[in-house]
């Protein structure tokens, strides 16, 4: 069943269809909301806020927008208000081999040195400023559009290539200097 069917099902009360939209989307959702914020508690406290909204919101969904669009619009301005409650709280990004292996995406079979990859690539995105860091996410991380990413962010989709660019230019140094510690 298609998104659209979902929704019409969720928005008559049907919990289950509702239930069906949230596995769909989970894990997608959810890896962008750890990668964002860097911090496994704040990014489920992220993506539990934006189901919540989402299912109190589906009213005020409109069809010609594509579900998971709007599920990112929600899911980024979750995640932009708690990054900037934890800047006020002076919280402390936590980076550990568990915490990877824990998050949904990660796969129990990789090597040591793919979560110590992947770790000092959370290091590396945590110390991007957070408007170059969510675009590179969306773009590359989770493969959206210039467009639909211009649409979801509210920027011009030169100003958007524009921060991929100026993230990658960031991080690759960062990078090497990390790898040949």
């Amino acid at each position: 069943m298609n998104d659209i069917a979902l929704v019409a099902r969720a928005r008559n009360g049907d919990r289950d269809a509702f239930r069906a939209l949230v596995d769909a989307y989970y894990d997608e959702l959810g890896r962008f909301a750890w990668r964002y914020l860097g911090h496994r508690e704040d990014a489920e406290d992220a993506l539990q806020e934006t189901f919540l909204r989402a299912y109190r919101g589906l009213g005020r969904y409109v069809e010609r927008e594509a579900f998971r669009s709007w599920l990112f619009r929600i899911l980024i301005n979750r995640c932009r208000s708690l990054a900037r409650r934890r800047g006020r709280r002076g919280g402390i990004v936590v980076h550990n081999e568990e915490a990877l292996r824990d998050h949904p995406d990660e796969r129990t079979s990789a090597s040591t040195s793919d979560f110590e990859l992947r770790d000092a690539l959370d290091v590396a995105l945590q110390e991007l400023e957070p408007k170059l860091r969510e675009a590179l996410l969306l773009k590359h991380g989770e493969g959206l559009g210039y467009a639909e990413i211009s649409s979801l962010i509210g920027v011009s989709e030169s100003a958007l290539k524009m921060r991929v660019k100026r993230a990658c230019e960031q991080l690759r140094p960062r990078l090497e200097a990390m790898r040949h510690e």
